[in-house]
């Protein structure tokens, strides 16, 4: 009885550790599984870490690209296969040369003619179109083809009664008649017109802050604060681009108070604080709206060169690009103009230009100034490399136009 009793302990004991054992093991599965189903700690982070593109990484990037940058393979090839000859050509903007002129004009092989008043005189808009297309056809590198038409006191084109119903009102007029609204919609006609006929380029707008009608630029700006300003330029720059168009902001870096430039000098004492925070914001305005090219003036800045004119001031220029971060295309005002002309220097006025940083020049007396450019590069006073910067930016900018 005892052995019977003794064995049933040992099998009840055994049954009792194979349980426990059992039940263990089921235990240790059932948590396998559940930490299976659980993210790994490593894993789990990772998916926290993950962020989408930083915002302000994505500002600066866009910052850092240039307003052409999608055309520079292309334009490099085509500046490749330019001569020296072509390339200096390039930089120059041309006032439209006389019948009997342009053929020797076009052996310079110029970047593209400034139209002015003469050029449309007595014309009809066919007459226009053939001129324009027989400058192109004359050009192995397509041209730029631009005109000043501001509206009010400028107007080159729809000076004639058979290129335009009237004549283009002022920024001043057209915002007292039915505000930016109408500002809109005129730059739209303007600049329709102006396509129509060939041209590619407005010299517009002017960017220049002035409230006293005693100003010189006044009747030609836009007459109202920077804010304002920087409103109107704007929407007229996202119009002219809109509708395909090139535009130039006019007359960096602010033309203020100042003389008339065509005749003299004008000194601008102004503390630089006056321009940062005021007659820059129209230039940043149209900068961060797109404007594909800012023409500079030949007022002496004392607060960025006591020397020289902005257009010929590599400081001025510096400032354009390093600080309004502008990567498109800077020309000058003529260099034919009575502020250039009178001055003293050691080189031409249009190599100090070129070596400021200036992409594009102005000017007048073509046949004097592209020897003066073209000597200085074979003289090696001016550099390919300096000389091969602008080109390419002008070359992306025709390519950007949809001409070449």
């Amino acid at each position: 009885m005892k052995n019977i009793i003794k064995q049933f302990l040992i099998l009840l004991f055994t049954l009792s550790l194979l349980f426990t054992l059992g039940y263990s093991i089921v235990g240790l599965n059932e948590n396998d599984n559940n930490m299976n189903e659980m993210p790994k700690e490593n894993e789990s982070e990772h998916e926290d870490n993950k962020t989408e593109p930083d915002a302000d990484e994505e500002k600066d990037n866009e910052d850092n690209k240039e307003l052409f940058d999608e055309y520079e393979d292309i334009a490099l090839k085509t500046l490749e296969e330019l001569s020296i000859e072509e390339k200096v050509g390039q930089i120059f903007l041309v006032r439209c040369p006389l019948p009997e002129d342009l053929d020797y004009f076009m052996s310079m092989k110029p970047g593209g003619f400034i139209l002015f008043g003469r050029d449309f005189v007595d014309k009809t808009k066919d007459d226009v179109i053939k001129d324009i297309e027989s400058y192109q056809d004359k050009s192995k590198i397509p041209m730029i083809i631009g005109v000043d038409e501001e509206g009010g006191t400028v107007v080159r084109v729809s000076s004639n009664y058979m290129l335009a119903d009237e004549r283009f009102k002022s920024p001043q007029e057209l915002y007292n008649i039915g505000g930016f609204e109408e500002i809109k919609n005129d730059t739209y006609t303007k600049s329709n017109l102006l396509l129509d006929l060939g041209i590619n380029l407005n010299l517009a707008p002017v960017a220049d802050v002035s409230e006293n009608k005693t100003d010189f630029i006044y009747q030609r700006a836009f007459g109202k604060s920077a804010e304002e300003t920087s409103k109107y330029v704007n929407i007229v720059v996202e119009a002219m681009k809109e509708s395909g168009i090139s535009g130039t902001l006019k007359h960096f870096p602010g033309y203020g108070n100042n003389v008339d430039t065509h005749t003299g000098s004008a000194y601008d004492n102004r503390p630089y604080s006056n321009f940062k925070n005021n007659d820059f914001l129209p230039f940043s305005a149209g900068i961060e709206t797109g404007v594909e090219s800012i023409l500079v003036s030949h007022n002496i800045i004392e607060s960025m060169d006591a020397e020289l004119p902005a257009s010929l001031s590599k400081e001025v220029i510096t400032i354009l690009r390093n600080e309004l971060n502008f990567t498109g295309v800077i020309m000058t005002d003529d260099l034919s103009m009575g502020s250039i002309t009178n001055l003293q220097l050691s080189k031409s006025p249009e190599v100090v230009a070129l070596l400021a940083g200036n992409d594009m020049l102005i000017v007048t007396d073509y046949e004097t100034s592209y020897n003066a450019i073209l000597n200085a590069v074979k003289n090696e006073e001016i550099s390919m490399d300096r000389l091969n910067e602008s080109v390419l930016r002008i070359l992306k900018w025709k390519y950007y136009m949809g001409i070449m």
